[in-house]
């Protein structure tokens, strides 16, 4: 019965800090009005950032956390999204807001399609199969025979759009709002989801598949369209990106993208909803701080060579995950279990 009460307040004490979480990021565009300031917009554009790769991290969460399907390959269902939107917006003319439903139909369906072959794949081999697809998809977009579409190197430049309804704000302060409503949507989605009894198949099949057939789960129907869902995620994302952005380019969505989202996954917490959210913060956050530090540490020590940014961002990453192996999100959860359980004596 107390580890009972002691998970419930656990949630709670995150729920909370979520829902704070969300609260602060609807007030900072605000802020810039009562503050204004020459380098607001860009901690507006880092804002949004973070709602975009927070969404691709929970889209990868769904599959692999909450699912046990392992992806290195994500970053090709965040470029589709992303071209989707810019070949719309570009080519068709389309307002913004219309391309979201487009790229969520197409990237479910693609995520769909690669789920069904994925079946026959286990751990590893699923891992190295959407390796691959992380690889090929940004040549794929340089090819020749799209490039008219795609842009092909050079990719294709977009218009931030204006605030609708004569809404007196710019438009970095208007994408922000419209990124986090998105956002908000797609996590109050996926807490439903997994809540349910579709969310309760996934985690069966994620903890042992065989004995999830034996209870009559579809297993295979699942797996496939847990891939979906959790391209469509990812493909949003990646829409958004185009439209913050407003500029897409092939090497933009290279391997180490894909890497970035699994590491905030990890870092953030694996089966973690606020896990997705410190994800997201830390693969904005984290990779400015390290390149700041190493412009500090250069000029404070006057050292005749750069300390490499990647270098310090791995080294923090190290130490992130021996103080805290099961991530952030599990990593707090554990401290504050401690201090109820202190106060309870």
């Amino acid at each position: 019965m107390a580890a009972i009460t002691n998970s419930w307040a656990t949630r709670r004490g995150i729920g909370a800090l979520a829902i704070l979480f969300w609260l602060a990021m609807a007030a900072l565009p605000l802020l810039g009005k009562i503050y204004p300031s020459e380098s607001f917009d860009y901690y507006m554009f880092m804002g949004q950032s973070m709602m975009v790769y927070a969404i691709a991290v929970l889209g990868l969460n769904l599959l692999t956390g909450f699912n046990g399907q392992i992806s290195l390959g994500h970053g090709a269902f965040f470029a589709l999204g992303a071209y989707v939107t810019a070949i719309l917006m570009n080519d068709g003319n389309w307002p913004y807001w219309t391309t979201l439903p487009v790229v969520a139909i197409v990237c479910f369906g693609a995520g769909f399609l690669f789920g069904f072959p994925a079946l026959k794949l286990e751990s590893h081999y699923l891992a190295l199969a959407t390796f691959t697809l992380a690889i090929a998809v940004p040549q794929i977009l340089k090819h020749k025979a799209i490039a008219g579409w795609t842009g092909g190197v050079a990719g294709l430049v977009l218009e931030k759009p204006d605030a609708p309804f004569g809404l007196p704000l710019s438009p970095d302060q208007w994408l922000f709002y419209f990124c986090l409503i998105v956002a908000m949507v797609l996590f109050w989605a996926a807490f439903n989801m997994l809540r349910g009894r579709s969310g309760r198949a996934m985690m069966a099949i994620r903890d042992h598949g065989m004995a999830a057939g034996t209870m009559g789960i579809d297993t295979s129907l699942y797996k496939t369209i847990t891939f979906g869902i959790s391209a469509l995620y990812t493909g949003l994302a990646g829409a958004l990106s185009a439209i913050t952005v407003a500029y897409v380019a092939p090497d933009s969505f290279a391997l180490p993208l894909s890497i970035a989202f699994l590491v905030g996954l990890v870092v953030g917490g694996i089966s973690s909803l606020s896990g997705c959210l410190i994800g997201g913060i830390f693969l904005v956050l984290v990779q400015n701080w390290s390149q700041s530090l190493s412009d500090w540490m250069k000029s404070t020590f006057d050292l005749r060579y750069d300390v490499p940014s990647w270098a310090i961002y791995g080294v923090l990453l190290l130490l992130l995950m021996y103080v805290m192996p099961t991530g952030v999100a599990g990593g707090c959860g554990r401290l504050y279990r401690f201090i109820t359980q202190r106060r309870a004596r």
